[in-house]
């Protein structure tokens, strides 16, 4: 007992500094944010204070960009995370093939992830100049366009481009990732399969995607949250325009606190997303538990049924 006592203590001991440079980095600040957001705060007016109660969170619903942005985010974080598990599925299996050079392109394929993201933007903004960048002058004397297009400039793609940019960034992590899945799964499941005569297709849905599901669900969830409260690649290629046509919420907290100085709005905003984000993930698993549920009701009413029908059965041949 003294000697399992002594080992959580040690325990204790080692894991305080991680614990309270958790509660001090996230945790303090959350509890800030949250009580920011029934209360008027400003930057530029110290006197402007007191509870307001839900009156940020009303001004927040009232403004008429809220839908908009929103829309944008959902968008934004949709095809960005759709976009990257597809190319990262792709690139990953290919990557996994034994093929000459494949250690050279595994290594070359991290260089978008690890340039910094000020870099990349900055750089993909001068590619997609229309009068010098070199995308429009490929696109142009390739045939596909008729003139330049201002990609990040224009309400019609500027979303889009953004969302591009940031998949060709991104889906190197999900390479890497799906790699290393890739690499737990044995060769037995693909030699069983072979010996089935089961074809490409087949044994990528019967035994690649199932050995794969925990790794893919994890940076699912992982990039849905990165990508939707993401707000520096946005800001630095478009800044949310033009016309709001890119602004996406996270822009719009910034623009509350550091354009309007208004801190309650901008924390009624954080909290409106930090329980959008929880809501999305509380779904899931309380589905599968309706489901769960469901399904051993009606096993149980099956079991009742039969259990009826096998008594009605002695009853009448008795």
């Amino acid at each position: 007992m003294k000697k399992e006592t002594a080992n959580r203590l040690n325990s204790i001991i080692y894991i305080a500094p991680a614990i309270a440079f958790i509660i001090f980095l996230i945790g303090v600040p959350l509890v800030q944010v949250v009580w920011d957001s029934f209360h008027a705060k400003s930057l530029t007016n110290p006197n402007l204070e007191g509870f307001v109660g839900f009156e940020n969170f009303k001004k927040v619903f009232a403004d008429q960009l809220f839908v908009n942005n929103l829309k944008n985010t959902v968008v934004w974080t949709v095809l960005s995370v759709l976009g990257e598990l597809l190319l990262g599925l792709a690139v990953g299996i290919a990557l996994n093939q034994r093929i000459k050079g494949r250690v050279l392109f595994r290594s070359m394929i991290i260089v978008p992830w690890i340039v910094p993201i000020a870099v990349a933007g900055l750089t993909w903004t001068w590619m997609l100049n229309p009068d010098y960048g070199i995308i429009n002058y490929l696109l142009v004397k390739l045939g596909f366009i008729d003139k330049p297009i201002y990609w990040l400039g224009n309400t019609a793609t500027s979303l889009l481009t953004v969302t591009f940019i940031n998949i060709w960034r991104t889906f190197p992590y999900w390479v890497i990732s799906i790699l290393a899945g890739l690499q737990s799964i044995p060769d037995d499941l693909y030699e069983a399969a072979a010996m089935d005569r089961a074809n490409v297709f087949h044994r990528f849905f019967h035994v690649t995607l199932p050995g794969l599901k925990n790794v893919v669900m994890t940076l699912i969830f992982m990039h849905i949250v990165w990508t939707s409260v993401n707000f520096d690649f946005i800001w630095i290629t478009t800044e949310g325009g033009p016309n709001y046509s890119s602004e996406t919420l996270p822009i719009m907290v910034y623009r509350y606190a550091m354009k309007s100085y208004d801190i309650g709005k901008s924390s009624a905003l954080s909290v409106i997303i930090i329980v959008i984000l929880l809501l999305l993930f509380a779904i899931i698993p309380l589905s599968k538990y309706i489901a769960k549920r469901m399904k051993g009701g009606k096993s149980k009413w099956l079991k009742a049924e039969q259990s009826s029908y096998a008594q009605k059965s002695q009853h009448i041949s008795s």
